[in-house]
């Protein structure tokens, strides 16, 4: 009727956490996007981060402490294989796929305790270095058409959302708000650019156009953090920490109008979800 896409035939994954909060497990884990029909993808014995969707395969890529150093795996959600995405000499993280599903972008660490992007091409397994500054860099999130990053960067003095042109190289700073905004995500109309925006003691869910303007909030609280695009840009899931002992994360989803928000419902606490594309 609305001639919207639906995202009812979607999943999500995302970090399944249970235990007690000094002592947490964290499994990647996968469900319907109504909380149904969940399964574990990993076992827990390794710290799991920041899983991301194929969006033209069965497989995810994620961070994993396995071996002691974050490093950046890829993993078929059918048949739970996995390999590692190059063997980086430092650390390894954020990782995502651009929208071909044929390059993987993530940060690297060097030994200096800075962070620059790179881009690895699957095919060839060659990598690109697409930013050098004493600085970190890191959340990158590819446009649509491919041809553009939004990435995190404190290269300025705090952390700011800026947009690369992966032709031309060009760099532009896009968020001039007042407080720090991180994990920026492009969305896949290709029209509003997601974040997490911490300031005023609370971190906050928005979104911008893709050239900093028309920013708005979408929800606020105590921790609020790591948005992700339903697959017809109409909706956002992020999670939410608890606060006290016993508190954790929890998934939530908003429209992008700011209202319906409603949380997921999982087993136990849920971090770091990501929307799958539709179904074929």
């Amino acid at each position: 009727l609305t001639g919207e896409k639906g995202y009812f035939d979607t999943r999500i994954v995302f970090v399944d956490e249970t235990g007690p909060k000094d002592k947490r497990v964290k499994r990647l884990a996968l469900m319907d996007q109504d909380g149904f029909n969940l399964r574990t993808l990993s076992t827990g014995s390794s710290l799991v981060l920041t899983p991301r969707f194929s969006p033209t395969s069965q497989q995810i890529t994620f961070t994993s402490f396995e071996g002691g150093n974050p490093r950046v795996f890829l993993m078929n959600i059918d048949t739970g294989k996995k390999e590692l995405v190059g063997n980086f000499p430092n650390m390894a993280f954020a990782p995502r796929f651009s929208p071909d599903g044929q390059r993987v972008v993530m940060s690297l660490g060097s030994r200096d305790g800075f962070a620059n992007i790179f881009e690895l091409d699957l095919r060839t397994r060659e990598t690109r270095q697409l930013t050098a500054t004493p600085a970190i860099d890191t959340g990158p999130s590819y446009s649509p058409d491919g041809q553009q990053i939004a990435f995190e960067s404190d290269r300025e003095g705090t952390q700011q959302i800026y947009v690369m042109d992966l032709g031309r190289g060009g760099i532009q700073r896009i968020s001039r708000g007042e407080g720090r905004y991180s994990t920026p995500v492009w969305s896949p109309r290709g029209d509003y650019i997601a974040f997490t925006k911490q300031g005023g003691g609370q971190f906050l869910i928005g979104v911008m156009k893709t050239d900093g303007t028309g920013e708005r909030i979408l929800s606020t609280g105590y921790h609020n953090e790591g948005p992700t695009w339903a697959p017809n840009g109409r909706v956002l899931m992020f999670f939410r920490e608890g606060q006290g002992a016993n508190g954790g994360p929890k998934l939530f989803t908003v429209d992008l109008t700011g209202y319906n928000e409603r949380q997921v419902p999982t087993p136990a606490f849920g971090s770091d979800p990501a929307w799958s594309p539709l179904r074929a």
